[in-house]
């Protein structure tokens, strides 16, 4: 999978903004993006105090791009920019002091066309890098909500299984029409990572062998999904061992084009989709590559503060082959 994408990068080199930039795992592992040559990271912090942080730690960020909020020379016209995407929520006084923290002008870099996508939440919450986002970026015109998807991968002798699941950590509990916009989102970013994805509307029923308002949402999202990706399979509802047996899946559900084959799992809420995801990665044996967030007009990912440099790496390149 990773060969995919930074091929994807060879072909188009992008610019990716770490918020935080004097911390040890960001620096180690911008120096392997370096030492690869296709993705330049751009470090947020004082100069000085990124490359004391390097040199302390015995890292080489040669090459990196490194820019100080406190002495930046386009502030000005970035606070200008900012106060109009905020358009009338913040003062320029308020927009100027939200600069000097690393998410806000690490967001705006993107917003401005200084760099192509954005990881940060080494340090800061999921909240923190979100919220810039959420009101910088903004979603595209054709998304009224942003979501996330989980890329899980489980590597093996002669097997490498790459599977989507979404929404595992962003909408709580996604009404019928956002399910359906999750769905769309899902199959597009499991493309980006080499998945044909077969979608999977998943709930505790099969085909109306349960009943309830949950049932009625899914099955009700996924005929709406189909009509909207009718060059892609689509099914549901479907309980979680229709869609990945062959043998269950044709049994419970005959004639679907995804039961016992689905590779893009879509949860009726956020609690199926956090549980089904850390299953999936601590008793099945999956990378969990996440939450991706889609949606937003720019690629901007959150990292979990337990993060080590390999999972920074990683989710630097998944971020950035995600830029358009």
């Amino acid at each position: 999978m990773f060969k995919k994408l930074i091929d994807i990068l060879k072909a188009h080199p992008r610019k990716i903004v770490f918020t935080e930039g004097t911390d040890p795992r960001i620096l180690e592992a911008s120096a392997r993006l370096l030492s690869g040559t296709f993705l330049t990271p751009v470090l947020v912090g004082n100069e000085e105090e990124v490359q004391a942080a390097a040199e302390k730690a015995g890292f080489n960020i040669r090459g990196a791009i490194i820019i100080d909020p406190e002495n930046y020379d386009g502030m000005d016209a970035m606070v200008e920019k900012m106060v109009e995407l905020r358009k009338g929520k913040m003062t320029e006084d308020e927009c100027r002091t939200a600069l000097k923290k690393g998410n806000y002008f690490g967001t705006m870099l993107v917003a401005m066309g200084e760099a192509d996508a954005l990881l940060g939440g080494a340090t800061y919450s999921t909240a923190d890098t979100v919220r810039p986002a959420l009101q910088l970026i903004k979603t595209k015109p054709e998304n009224k909500i942003v979501s996330s998807c989980f890329i899980m991968v489980r590597e093996g002798v002669g097997d490498n299984t790459v599977l989507a699941m979404g929404d595992c950590a962003i909408n709580i509990d996604p009404t019928e029409d956002e399910l359906v916009e999750i769905g769309l989102e899902c199959a597009k970013c499991a493309k980006t990572f080499g998945i044909d994805p077969k979608v999977a509307y998943l709930s505790y029923s099969t085909k109306g062998s349960g009943k309830g308002e949950d049932v009625d949402k899914m099955r009700n999202a996924c005929e709406k999904a189909k009509a909207l990706m009718p060059d892609i399979p689509v099914d549901g509802e479907m309980q979680f061992d229709a869609a990945v047996s062959p043998t269950v899946g044709q049994l419970k559900f005959p004639g679907s084009p995804v039961a016992g084959y689905a590779n893009t799992f879509i949860f009726p809420d956020i609690n199926a989709g956090n549980i089904g995801y850390k299953i999936a990665q601590r008793l099945g044996g999956f990378e969990a590559y996440g939450p991706i967030l889609l949606g937003l007009n720019a690629p901007i990912n959150d990292l979990s503060r337990g993060c080590n440099a390999q999972e920074v790496y990683s989710m630097a390149i998944i971020t950035a082959a995600l830029a358009e």
